[in-house]
C-alpha cells in the first residue's frame, strides 16, 4: 500500500500547486530542456511519459537535479501501464506514476508506496482506481465530457480526488475548479512547440502563466 506520509505530500502538494506538467516529445534533448525550463518558471509536479524517448534517463536527471536543489519538486512518469514499468520508473527517481487508464500498474504502484494519478472515465472506472490504491483518478480525456461529465462523477464520489486531463487550457482551469477538480494534468497547450525545439522562453512564459492560474 501507499504509505500515508508520501500519500498526503503528493495530495497536499497537487492541491496547492494544482499543475502537473505532461512532458511527451520526439526528442530526449528537448524533453530534459523543457524539464529545466519548466522547474526554473515555477512547476512543482513534472510528468515525464514513457513514449518520450529516453524518458527513464530524462527522468533520472531532472530527479537528481531537484534533489540536489532541494526544491521539494515532483518528478514522476506518465504513461505507465505495466508492473515493470513501475519498477523502472521508481528506480530512475520517479516520486509518482500516471496510468492512461486502468491497468496493472495502479496496483503495482501501490504495493510499491508510490502515489499515483490513475485514467479513468467512468464512474465504475474512478471506484475501481480508487480500490486498487490510486491516490487520486485522473479524468481522461477530460475535454470530451468537459466540466460538466466531471462534475457528474464529482458529485456521487467526492471522497476520490478528481484531475482534470486532456485539452485543459488557461481557458478552461476555472470551470474545472468549480466543480471540483483538485488539479490539472496539462501537455500540449503548455508545451506548444517547445516539444519540436521551439522558444523555452515562450514555454516559460506560458508556464508562469499556468502556475498563476492553476495555484
Amino acid at each position: 500500500m501507499v504509505t500515508m506520509s508520501s500519500e498526503l505530500d503528493f495530495l497536499a502538494d497537487l492541491t496547492d500547486t494544482g499543475l502537473v506538467a505532461i512532458i511527451r516529445c520526439p526528442d530526449a534533448g528537448h524533453a530534459l530542456a523543457i524539464g529545466r525550463t519548466l522547474l526554473e518558471a515555477g512547476v512543482r509536479m513534472l510528468e515525464v511519459t514513457l513514449t518520450t524517448p529516453d524518458a527513464v534517463e530524462t527522468i533520472a536527471t531532472l530527479a537528481g537535479e531537484v534533489a540536489d536543489g532541494g526544491s521539494g519538486a515532483w518528478v514522476g512518469a506518465g504513461t505507465v501501464i505495466s508492473e515493470d514499468d513501475v519498477h523502472t520508473a521508481v528506480a530512475a527517481g520517479a516520486r509518482f506514476v500516471v496510468t492512461p487508464g486502468l491497468c496493472p500498474a495502479v496496483a503495482a504502484a501501490s504495493r510499491a508506496e508510490v502515489p499515483s494519478l490513475a485514467g479513468a472515465w467512468t464512474a465504475s472506472e474512478v471506484i475501481t482506481a480508487h480500490d486498487q490504491g490510486a491516490t487520486a483518478v485522473k479524468i481522461f480525456p477530460a475535454s470530451s465530457g468537459g466540466p460538466g461529465h466531471l462534475k457528474a462523477l464529482r458529485d456521487p464520489l467526492p471522497h476520490i480526488p478528481l484531475v482534470a486531463v486532456g485539452g485543459v487550457g488557461l481557458a478552461e482551469i476555472e470551470a474545472y475548479r468549480k466543480v471540483g477538480a483538485i488539479g490539472f494534468g496539462v501537455g500540449g497547450p503548455l508545451i506548444g512547440d517547445a516539444a519540436s525545439g521551439g522558444s523555452l522562453t515562450e514555454l516559460a512564459d506560458r508556464a508562469r502563466a499556468f502556475v498563476e492560474a492553476a495555484g
